[in-house]
């Protein structure tokens, strides 16, 4: 079955309040091919938020956690964590091969690692003050382009990365490695001091190869969210089926 619009469109669920979350997903449902729950809604609710997203939506679900401990640690946490159903979770690249191969296995085939690159406020001064090579300094790509290959060896599924990187990361790897884009925004929602410093526009990111694209304030904050959907849905699908805009 041919990939869909919908189907490349993650929207995260970064509420305080699940009864906010609840009524995005109700009102995003068959918008959108899954929902994002991060670090701040699964705190708060714990194992229940997955069950009130698969009760309300056909969507799949992408756990946000970014898992970063020793090997052993993050081994029983996705082991927990497959057991909830979920489709993806994030675990910090940032560590060792050892720890994102027992996050591999502790998703038993069931649960895929999706390993984090570099996150997208970061950009080469912060990089500098982590105490990188100069290399990586004056070219964060490369630093990505290091983790996605460690991600790949350990057997993740695929990496979290901006979408300047993602084409070389399909070159490199292939296209059944995921390239998972956050940072995403449309023409129409660009703002001139974003906080996000690598981001780039839905259609641009599927031309160069995201399988998947995390679009938040865009839609959330919209007069309408679902409209805004739809608004993004055709712009990937403008890249996907260029004939049929002649």
């Amino acid at each position: 079955m041919q990939k869909q619009g919908k189907d490349y469109i993650v929207f995260p669920l970064d509420f305080s309040s699940v009864r906010q979350a609840k009524d995005y997903v109700k009102l995003l449902d068959g918008k959108v091919g899954m929902f994002k729950i991060g670090l701040e809604l699964f705190i708060d609710q714990g194992p229940s938020v997955v069950q009130m997203v698969k009760e309300e939506s056909s969507a799949k679900i992408f756990l946000d956690l970014k898992l970063h401990d020793i090997s052993a640690t993050v081994l029983r946490a996705m082991e927990r964590l497959a057991n909830l159903g979920v489709d993806f979770v994030t675990v910090h690249c940032s560590s060792s091969r050892a720890m994102l191969e027992k996050a591999v296995k502790g998703g038993k085939g069931k649960t895929g690692v999706l390993g984090v690159t570099l996150l997208t406020d970061n950009d080469g001064d912060i990089v500098k003050a982590s105490g990188f090579k100069d290399e990586f300094v004056k070219d964060p790509q490369l630093l990505v382009i290091h983790r996605a290959k460690m991600a790949y060896d350990a057997g993740c599924k695929g990496v979290v990365c901006s979408g300047m990187e993602v084409q070389e990361i399909k070159q490199r790897f292939g296209k059944s490695f995921l390239a998972v884009t956050p940072g995403i925004r449309p023409a129409w929602t660009l703002l001139e001091n974003d906080d996000q410093k690598r981001v780039t526009t839905p259609g641009k990111a599927v031309t160069l190869g995201s399988d998947l694209i995390v679009i938040g304030r865009p839609i959330r904050d919209a007069d309408d969210p679902g409209l805004a959907a739809q608004k993004v849905i055709k712009e990937i699908e403008a890249v996907l089926n260029p004939s049929d805009n002649i």
